[in-house]
């Protein structure tokens, strides 16, 4: 089956000339890419009934990125259905400094299991395959991520999103805590320098 699914990927890139797995369009500032593609099969009374079933993550690389899934007899109709619904599930996470994270993460969907860590300047986006698209589609330019676990793609692309949901930016965790963003920036800066606050509360 795995063959008839790299047979249906091959078919795939002859008809939209591009790869199956990094695709890139840009539509109306909206980054699409195709994570993956498969060829299933339904069992009917006349036989097997094959069709199409794509994955796509899109996104606007300003922390703001979605995905769906979608199923057709034919491909381009599947990716539109995928793209659809991946626009319609969009969310937004918020970046430090527009380019990484502002906290490390863990995400966790069925066997997929991923981590992901915010890295100084010049690091790059460290991580493959659907995590790397997820990461790329949202606009994060320095991230080092790690899946354990399934391989699944559509497992580690949920893994991912629940990983991202879990972001919070200072002015977020400042507006719950009921203190100044400054106070929530500083704390943060003194437990990366491993120096304690001087002002610790129990």
């Amino acid at each position: 089956m795995a063959r008839g699914s790299e047979q249906g990927g091959g078919r795939d890139r002859r008809d939209r000339r591009g790869g199956p797995q990094q695709e890139d369009r840009a539509d109306s500032e909206i980054v699409e890419k195709l994570v993956h593609i498969n060829r299933v099969a339904a069992t009917v009374k006349g036989g097997r009934r094959f069709s199409f079933a794509a994955l796509m993550v899109v996104g606007d690389q300003k922390g703001r990125v979605g995905f769906g899934h979608g199923k057709a007899r034919e491909v381009p109709e599947a990716i539109r259905k995928a793209t659809e619904e991946a626009k319609k599930s969009m969310i937004r996470v918020p970046l430090r400094e527009s380019r990484t994270l502002h906290h490390d993460g863990a995400g966790r969907w069925g066997a997929g299991k991923v981590t992901v860590r915010a890295a100084p300047p010049g690091t790059g986006v460290i991580a493959g395959g659907p995590m790397r698209a997820v990461l790329e589609t949202l606009g994060v330019q320095d991230v080092v991520g790690k899946s354990i676990g399934s391989s699944n793609p559509y497992n580690m692309v949920r893994a991912t999103f629940e990983a991202l949901k879990a972001q919070a930016s200072p002015r977020q965790v400042a507006a719950k805590r009921g203190k100044k963003v400054a106070d929530v920036i500083g704390r943060r800066a003194d437990a990366a320098s491993g120096a304690a606050p001087v002002d610790a509360e129990g």
